[in-house]
């Protein structure tokens, strides 16, 4: 029987750790999601010879290269998928645009706001998508789901921090994430990006903000912690808060949103539970619920195991090129894109300048 399905080669930028993490979505998807693609490993392309020839021996990528402008040029590559150093996703992501690629990306989007932009007025007439994918885990679509049925009622207050202990570990000094040139920022786009992409999704635009950002270790050029105090659009308030000190913490992406009919709280390092409190139940029956987000009748629960079986980090990537796919089969945009990319980098760019100003912010002219 012949295969209906179209072919999509992909052109991988980066050989690290997560490019591992997108390689394995690539091959994983079509088992997790009915995709209408089949999607070719084609060629690995990075720096390092010898480290991509045993990527692409162990992820299955059929060919390496050292020139990416080669490489996103060719003309049998349909898909770039970007998953290098953020100094790098511009130049890289407006090629692949103008060459008529569909664009994938790491985040955060760009070095600043203003590149952000460029890139999304590029790639405006190709698919593109960032790799946010803490949008899809399952507890946190579900925490999505609940909020846009009403059941937190009004939000008072969105509460999230993101900590982990790279900062502290002498052997990452040197890592590009480290440097400013290579990642524009420090904790800021690696972490803070990640949390404030979520407190978009789940609880809409913020309007102004007041912000600080410290550096601990001596010499370092980016920033090693931040801390937001936010309004958002809505009418609620918030805290934002990322260390790459957080001693203790290994990925504590976590946030916790209080409103008038209940609670949600979630961490990342429990991802498969929801906590959820129902305010609107009698008082001697109220408490918070610690909710196994597996199924049944939760988000992917369709998609991966039965219910009461826990799924890892790597399923929120495959979910999340699985939706992407399934917007791109039925012609519908996907997001995260790049345009939500600028908004969390609208956002990064006033903590900047919040922390120079040591000021409240106001972010464009939302609300």
């Amino acid at each position: 029987m012949t295969d209906s399905k179209k072919k999509l080669n992909i052109a991988m930028i980066g050989h690290g750790f997560i490019a591992r993490a997108h390689s394995n979505a690539f091959h994983q998807v079509g088992r997790f999601f009915p995709v209408a693609y089949d999607l070719n490993l084609r060629v690995i392309c990075g720096r390092n010879r010898p480290n991509l020839e045993a990527m692409a021996s162990q992820w299955g990528w059929h060919e390496v290269a050292t020139d990416w402008q080669e490489v996103v040029n060719r003309s049998d590559i349909q898909v770039v998928d970007i998953a290098v150093p953020n100094a790098l996703h511009s130049s890289i992501a407006i090629t692949a645009a103008k060459a008529g690629r569909i664009v994938l990306c790491e985040k955060p989007l760009a070095m600043s706001l203003e590149q952000a932009e460029a890139m999304a007025e590029t790639v405006k007439q190709v698919p593109n998508l960032v790799w946010f994918n803490y949008r899809r885990v399952p507890a946190v679509a579900f925490a999505k789901q609940l909020i846009e049925e009403g059941r937190l009622g009004d939000i008072f207050h969105y509460r999230a921090w993101y900590l982990n202990q790279s900062g502290n570990d002498p052997s990452k000094a040197a890592g590009w994430r480290y440097t400013r040139a290579e990642a524009g920022s420090g904790a800021t786009g690696d972490l803070l990006s990640h949390a404030v992409d979520l407190a978009l999704h789940l609880n809409g635009e913020i309007s102004e903000l007041c912000a600080t950002t410290h550096t601990f270790a001596p010499g370092r050029d980016v920033d090693d912690a931040a801390m937001l105090m936010v309004r958002f659009a809505n009418g609620s308030v918030g805290t934002l808060e990322v260390s790459r000190y957080g001693v203790g913490c290994r990925n504590r992406n976590a946030f916790e949103i209080n409103g008038s009919k209940g609670m949600i709280r979630f961490d990342l390092e429990n991802m498969n539970r929801l906590e959820f409190f129902d305010a609107t139940q009698a008082p001697n029956l109220q408490a918070s619920r610690n909710l196994l987000v597996t199924g049944p009748d939760h988000p992917y629960s369709g998609n991966f195991w039965k219910p009461g079986h826990e799924i890892g980090y790597e399923h929120t990537f495959i979910a999340t090129l699985g939706d992407f796919l399934q917007s791109l089969e039925r012609g519908q945009r996907f997001r995260p894109n790049f345009d939500d990319g600028v908004a969390v980098h609208r956002i990064l760019d006033a903590v900047e300048k919040s922390t120079q100003a040591r000021a409240w912010i106001k972010i464009g002219d939302a609300g």
